[in-house]
């Protein structure tokens, strides 16, 4: 199997690099549809026009839902005003719904993403949700974003707890990758891993540790400092580099298990994935001093360490057990574990990291 590795076609990353946004959408097209979440679009439309400066734009409202009926409904405003591009101003459902509409489009898509909870904004994949909001499908897409810009500006504006949560979901892709390296598995990307999306893997995880508490103190007083520029580098580009084209493995097995779970349903998806990451570096028997560093990393910045913490009070082994079979369903991504992984197995393994 050929070894593959996607990425974004460009990625931008500043302070007040929105003003820029016309510029290096350039020759990508001339009619932008500009798509923004509600709370964004009452924030920040006076600066998108502004950054939109020498393009024809229109500005639409995300409908909250990245369902299929809403993304018809994008596909219909695009083709209403005639757009060449699609952009994406928001969180994941904004963003997801907008890539979903330039795949069956055919037309490029910008991602501009307002937070750095999640790895998401750089990959080739929308998760599709009723219009109810429970999950439907993945659809995996042709292509990743022609475009990614992030203002540091922005995100430092945002609620802090997401850049946390994002370091959640980061602090995974390197022991995923990792687990991925000698099992040579299918990738999201259609191959087996490179050495390069391993690098990248290792790279992401030595920044959250050497600069993550730093930038959690910036960004509580909205500040933008050497230390967030890494820290959002590596929860938005690192690590979605390194989960598309390094591997995932046991830790978003156990998230997703976690799900089934209702006491999880308030907590982000970083959160859960943190926790899962320690059960995985359990699960593998890794050197405790390594799992301790994981644990104190989290436990600095503000990531869940136990059951408790994920807000799964005195569980008892029944429930743990539904958290274990989820993880291990068929098509599961823990089964690139570097051996079998069985729900008996695991179920141990969660209440083990749980007091650790």
């Amino acid at each position: 199997m050929a070894k593959i590795m996607v990425s974004p076609g460009k990625y931008v990353q500043g302070k007040n690099v929105l003003d820029e946004l016309g510029e290096h959408i350039g020759e990508l097209g001339d009619n932008i549809l500009a798509v923004c979440d509600p709370f964004i679009r009452k924030k920040m439309s006076a600066d998108i026009e502004q950054g939109l400066s020498g393009k024809q734009f229109s500005l639409v409202e995300f409908g909250g839902e990245c369902s299929h009926s809403e993304i018809e409904r994008l596909k219909k405003e695009a083709r209403r005003e005639k757009s060449d591009v699609i952009a994406g101003f928001g969180g994941g459902k904004t963003l997801d719904a907008v890539k979903a509409a330039a795949y069956y489009l055919e037309i490029p898509v910008v991602i501009f993403p307002t937070i750095a909870a999640t790895d998401a904004p750089c990959s080739a994949l929308s998760v599709i949700y009723t219009e109810d909001g429970v999950f439907e499908e993945y659809l995996f897409l042709s292509s990743n974003p022609e475009l990614v810009i992030v203002d540091t500006g922005i995100i430092a504006e945002a609620p802090v707890e997401f850049l946390v949560s994002g370091m959640g979901d980061a602090l995974a892709t390197y022991f995923e990758a990792e687990a991925c390296s000698g099992t040579r598995k299918e990738n999201i990307a259609g191959g087996t891993q490179t050495s390069a999306a391993l690098s990248l893997a290792r790279l992401c995880y030595q920044l959250l540790l050497d600069y993550g508490l730093s930038a959690k103190k910036a960004v509580e007083v909205n500040a933008v400092t050497e230390a967030v520029e890494k820290i959002v580098e590596a929860n938005t580009l690192l690590s979605g580099l390194g989960f598309e084209s390094g591997g995932l493995a046991a830790a978003h097995s156990i998230h997703n298990g976690l799900t089934v779970l209702e006491e999880t349903h308030d907590k982000f998806h970083g959160e859960k994935v943190a926790f899962a990451t320690i059960v995985q570096l359990i699960l593998e028997d890794r050197d405790p001093a390594e799992t301790q560093e994981v644990v104190t990393f989290c436990k600095e910045i503000g990531l869940p360490t136990s059951l408790d913490e994920m807000g799964i009070v005195d569980p008892d082994e029944d429930e743990i057990m539904q958290v274990a079979e989820a993880s291990c369903a068929e098509g599961e991504t823990i089964h690139n574990m570097p051996f079998e992984v069985e729900p008996n197995m695991l179920k141990d393994a969660i209440l083990a990291a749980d007091n650790f």
